[in-house]
């Protein structure tokens, strides 16, 4: 499945740009090795909501690995979702759905027992785009760089109003030169209805 998932990749970003990392090696590391670093995190036949998922990273590998898991990939860029939507049609893939939408007009009755993103944006966006979307007693789960300490303490005012409690920061060797860093946020309350905001709010003025 992998190695068709690269095909498609490869065929794809020939025609648009959907990811600057092409090698194989490259490819099976930083995007297929990567996103499934948080396997052990999330339990049996959970619900899985990917933030962002851009060319299927980490949604796509994950459903790959864990079979049992519903996933559920958005993104607001229409040829990313057509490109999603070929893999999974081209890999057989069931119990995964593509949604072309911003995270922020998703509906708010819409939970999930896990949020995951490996979006580029600082910690205390993430959280009010991810937060909203976990059920109570759930995990949000956002991929970083091993320079979190910043960040993690600028984004505590966030948590706390979105109703998380950081629970664990995890570091995981991709190889013997790169780290990656996952930030584990657990759901203790139901988050306040306003959130998320619209009109770009999150980034344009965070928690």
């Amino acid at each position: 499945m992998f190695d068709k998932y690269y095909e498609l990749l490869v065929e794809w970003n020939g025609k648009f740009n959907l990811t600057t990392i092409t090698e194989r090696e490259q490819v099976d590391l930083l995007h297929f090795k990567d996103s499934i670093l948080p396997l052990d995190l999330i339990k049996e036949k959970a619900t899985v909501l990917d933030v962002g998922s851009g060319a299927g990273f980490p949604g796509i590998p994950i459903k790959i690995m864990r079979n049992d898991v519903n996933m559920n990939l958005i993104d607001s860029v229409a040829k990313k979702v057509n490109f999603m939507e070929e893999v999974i049609k081209t890999l057989g893939l069931k119990g995964i759905n593509v949604e072309h939408t911003r995270v922020e007009e998703l509906s708010r009755k819409r939970q999930f027992e896990v949020v995951l993103s490996r979006a580029v944006a600082p910690l205390n966006v993430l959280s009010e785009y991810c937060i909203p979307f976990v059920k109570t007693g759930g995990i949000m789960i956002a991929y970083k760089t091993k320079e979190t300490e910043k960040e993690i303490k600028e984004a505590e005012n966030a948590i706390e109003i979105l109703g998380g409690r950081l629970e664990s920061v995890l570091d995981r060797q991709l190889d013997e030169n790169i780290m990656r860093r996952l930030i584990v946020i657990r759901k203790e309350k139901e988050t306040p209805l306003e959130y998320p905001r619209g009109n770009n709010k999150p980034r344009k003025k965070p928690l």
